[in-house]
């Protein structure tokens, strides 16, 4: 088991499943981090343009010679060619550099880390220890796939300009991320919002039984759909739902329903990576977060008066089952529920809620605080929870 956990690790860190055929060959990615003065094209991607756009650092792959440049400020970070060498020493985290023989980027690939790991930023703000399955709430995914140079694979599925498609991936935001586009070609809420939604954590899954926000189906199956239509890995994948041309006209135009590539450089490492991700444990909240006499009232109410508990059941604190409920039964509209076919929402675990505070709570950011997700349930449930109480909730799911 311990064999696996640690491949696990290495797939989830390091593997691009050959993705670096759409993201380098296709898009061209790498020519807009390298820049014209590194063969590229534009300006290119600096240091800290990218800690900018929220990409991270792995301190842990940096030598020490090049840790005691950066502190003493000899490290010039606002130089595309640095950002090359970061990648060269696979440091960059979620992206992977394929270089020439001559030392020019030929191809750039992306990893499951790159949505789905943070750092510690304990050697810098965005450089440090690897924290896994934290949600990068920091990344602005959009504005990094919108400098590629052709963006034709992506705007010819949709029937629109790559000018189109900048527009809209720009308008994701950060830490925010639209799985379903290329399924239904839906961009906008029906509010004109951007159709985005956040990017969730991938710990504390064991025993879960949906995921994704509208509950698209377990683990076991959703992650070989990211790798194959959402990172655009070589792989194998079925789900017969994405054959239905009324809710998905893009996937089943396109026959996503149905995958087989050639080589197969997924399959061969789905155990692995699913017994890694399924061990991930939620992190503890950090020391003084949270009025502990407080969360220990908020945890009577957990279980009693306000009625948390009967979706959200200890200790796993989502349904055991089939966790997923109507847009009706917690009071938020239809639109990304009906993006699944389950016409649902999950009910997420809510261990190492904190590390959800950034970019706000349910699947659009629509609760920028805890505070501002117990008084809609208060109200949705009718609970009469006080002022003070649900003070005393919040700071128990801040305990979690």
């Amino acid at each position: 088991m311990k064999y696996r956990l640690r491949s696990g690790k290495q797939v989830f860190r390091y593997e691009t499943f050959g993705d670096e055929e759409f993201w380098g060959d296709k898009l061209k990615l790498h020519e807009a981090v390298a820049g014209d003065a590194n063969g590229g094209v534009g300006a290119g991607i600096s240091p800290a343009t990218a800690l900018a756009l929220g990409l991270k650092v792995d301190v842990d792959a940096l030598p020490q010679s090049l840790k005691q440049k950066l502190k003493k400020g000899r490290v010039d970070l606002n130089d595309p060619a640095t950002t090359l060498a970061l990648l060269k020493l696979n440091a960059v985290i979620g992206l992977t550099g394929f270089f020439d023989d001559a030392g020019k980027i030929a191809s750039l690939g992306i990893q499951c880390a790159l949505c789905h790991s943070t750092v510690d930023d304990s050697f810098a703000a965005g450089i440090g220890h690897r924290l896994d399955g934290w949600p990068s709430r920091d990344l602005d995914i959009g504005t990094i796939v919108a400098a590629a140079p052709d963006l034709s694979a992506i705007s010819g599925l949709l029937g629109v300009s790559d000018d189109a498609v900048r527009t809209v991936l720009r308008g994701w935001g950060r830490g925010k991320f639209d799985a379903f586009v290329l399924f239904d070609g839906k961009v906008t809420r029906p509010d004109g919002g951007s159709a985005a939604v956040l990017i969730p954590p991938l710990f504390g899954l064991e025993g879960v039984g949906l995921v994704t926000w509208n509950g698209w189906s377990g683990i076991g199956s959703w992650v070989p759909l990211v790798i194959t239509l959402e990172m655009h890995g070589k792989g194998a994948f079925s789900d017969r739902r994405l054959a239905d041309a009324t809710q998905f006209p893009i996937a089943a135009a396109n026959h996503f329903d149905r995958i087989r590539d050639t080589p197969d450089r997924t399959t061969p490492k789905l155990a692995p990576l699913l017994a890694y991700v399924q061990a991930l444990e939620p992190p503890t909240p950090p020391c003084g977060s949270y009025d502990e006499e407080a969360a220990t009232r908020g945890e009577a109410l957990f279980t009693g008066k306000a009625r948390c508990s009967g979706c959200h059941v200890p200790p796993l604190n989502s349904t055991p089952g089939w966790n997923i409920v109507p847009p009706t039964t917690i009071g938020v509209d239809s639109f990304h529920a009906d993006r699944s076919p389950n016409h649902g929402y999950r009910i997420p675990p809510l261990r190492g809620i904190f590390t959800r505070e950034r970019g706000g709570f349910f699947h659009d950011g629509r609760f920028a605080t805890l505070a501002d997700v117990v008084g809609h349930f208060n109200t949705q449930f009718n609970l009469a929870l006080s002022a003070a109480e649900q003070a005393d909730l919040v700071q128990f799911l801040k305990s979690l």
